[in-house]
């Protein structure tokens, strides 16, 4: 786990149930999120929380000044560990992130969070187009239903194309099990 840093990315208040953009079996995704959290932490191991937050007071989520935007309980930043604001889904896009990384030697970066289709998908590819290797622990990421041409697409089926299309030049996908197995033996 030399050089390798966890990215925790947007598990916050709005995607869990009574948030303004509620999605599929958060609390599980954020419970498996938490593990690796936790061996990260337990292992004094580089962790970096990213938190979306719009610009326009108009979003429909991750306002500013909402209870939404913040970071979900179940993975709350600890004083001393670092939070990036970004503004797209790419967390690399216009942050720090990038330079944070590189800074303290990071190759290899482990994603989590939501959602799945979008900010995962943006931030695994734009980390292996930076140079990094990637991880995604698919069971700690999560997205919703869409729609597209009057037709529904379930999440679990989004989730799992876009970990297909991941897994196929950009991510190593794994569960969190496999993940910590891996690493414990």
């Amino acid at each position: 786990m030399d050089k390798t840093a966890l990215i925790l990315v947007d598990i916050q208040n709005d995607y869990f149930p009574g948030g303004k953009m509620a999605l599929h079996e958060t609390e599980k995704a954020a419970n498996n999120a938490r593990v690796i959290l936790d061996y990260f932490r337990d292992n004094n191991l580089p962790l970096f929380h990213i938190q979306h937050i719009f610009e326009d007071s108009q979003a429909p989520f991750f306002a500013a000044d909402t209870e939404g935007v913040h970071i979900h309980q179940s993975v709350a930043p600890l004083e001393n560990e670092p939070v990036i604001v970004k503004h797209f889904p790419n967390s690399f896009l216009h942050t720090s992130l990038e330079a944070e990384l590189k800074r303290i030697g990071i190759k290899h970066v482990i994603i989590v969070g939501m959602m799945s289709h979008m900010c995962i998908d943006a931030t695994s590819r734009a980390a292996v187009d930076l140079g990094f290797k990637c991880t995604v622990i698919e069971d700690a990421c999560t997205c919703p239903d869409l729609t597209f041409n009057n037709k529904t697409i379930d999440a679990e089926s989004v989730h799992y194309a876009y970990m297909a299309a991941l897994e196929s030049l950009y991510a190593t996908i794994k569960t969190t099990d496999a993940f910590l197995d891996y690493v414990t033996n």
